[in-house]
């Protein structure tokens, strides 16, 4: 794990997980208690400004993103993706409780627990990212796991997100905080996968069974183990089988049927597009007229600020490759 700046990233292409950044739009932007950023009519529009501001400061810098949005969840997360929809409704509950009594605090805390990215919000995003020439890819099932696969074509340099499932699907190279605002000052902290098992005298293979025993949203973790004591049984007995057969039955419990083999399957053969599936990948100049009709037309964007970041693009697009290669030499000598 190594400390980036966020301009040392000049002309690289990363993989990013959109739901991800999606949630944390809505979570964020624009928003205050129960109420949302929104159109005159009256539609949620806190992930277009989100992923609009974001994608611009990534291309500013010269970085070229893929978003990569989630396909059909596999089978072993329905239990999960079930936990979620519960606590969802729980914490919709309690929202109404707040609101009645007026208790700001607690409005604010279970209105954002209550966020759930929609299909709906994932196609705006599409749309808007087409819109400004930056390719997109409809995983055929978990979007990490296709990160991972451009990752490891050579396709991407690296996978930004802040869930590093990824790094469990196999990703060379994860990167976190990349997306966080520059108002943060938050370095970019930048994983090798080979280093990692590397610091932790691990296999591949017994870094996947770690992340199980740690917890992953394919099956439930064992009561009582956590990360710490996942990484001293996994060196100790050097697999989930091996720690099943020596561990103490009594001070840990294991659930029943657990589905354990079944989770690692899926990080070791993950459902993804194979090179030959993936179409081309294409950075390309903005549709202003496009861009303006979707955001300023139908959304309430600021006219002014979208024609200028048209303008922008589209100059940065026609540079020539040669001078983004000077450029992007002397950037990194300089930040040396």
């Amino acid at each position: 794990m190594k400390e980036q700046k966020f301009e040392s990233y000049f002309g690289r292409k990363i993989a990013i997980d959109a739901s991800m950044s999606i949630y944390q739009f809505l979570i964020v932007v624009g928003r205050s208690g129960t109420e949302m950023l929104t159109n005159e009519a009256g539609e949620v529009t806190s992930h277009l400004q989100g992923m609009f501001s974001r994608t611009i400061r990534l291309l500013e810098a010269g970085i070229k993103p893929l978003y990569v949005f989630d396909g059909k969840p596999p089978d072993l997360k329905k239990q999960e993706l079930a936990k979620r929809y519960s606590k969802r409704a729980d914490a919709t509950e309690d929202l109404a409780a707040a609101v009645e009594v007026g208790n700001k605090e607690d409005i604010e805390k279970y209105s954002k627990r209550t966020v759930k990215v929609t299909k709906q919000h994932n196609d705006d995003c599409k749309r808007l990212l087409r819109l400004m020439g930056v390719p997109v890819i409809e995983a055929p099932s978990e979007a990490e796991a296709q990160c991972a696969a451009l990752c490891k074509s050579g396709k991407v340099y690296a996978v930004a997100s802040e869930d590093m499932d990824s790094l469990t699907f196999g990703a060379p190279r994860f990167l976190r905080h990349l997306m966080d605002p520059s108002s943060r000052k938050i370095p970019v902290m930048e994983f090798e996968v080979a280093k990692v098992l590397e610091e932790l005298n691990l296999t591949m293979d017994q870094f996947i069974d770690l992340c199980i025993l740690s917890g992953c949203d394919y099956c439930d973790s064992i009561r009582g183990i956590g990360g710490q004591t996942a990484l001293k049984l996994i060196r100790q007995h050097g697999s989930i089988e091996n720690i099943l057969e020596n561990i103490n039955k009594e001070r840990y419990q294991i659930p029943e049927d657990w589905p354990y083999q079944e989770a690692r399957r899926l990080f070791k053969e993950p459902v993804a597009l194979s090179d030959e599936e993936q179409l081309e990948i294409k950075w390309s100049a903005p549709d202003e007229e496009g861009l303006i009709s979707f955001l300023v037309n139908e959304n309430g964007f600021n006219s002014d600020r979208v024609t200028k970041v048209c303008s922008y693009s589209s100059r940065l697009q026609a540079f020539p490759k040669i001078m983004l290669l000077l450029f992007q030499y002397l950037l990194s000598f300089i930040l040396c």
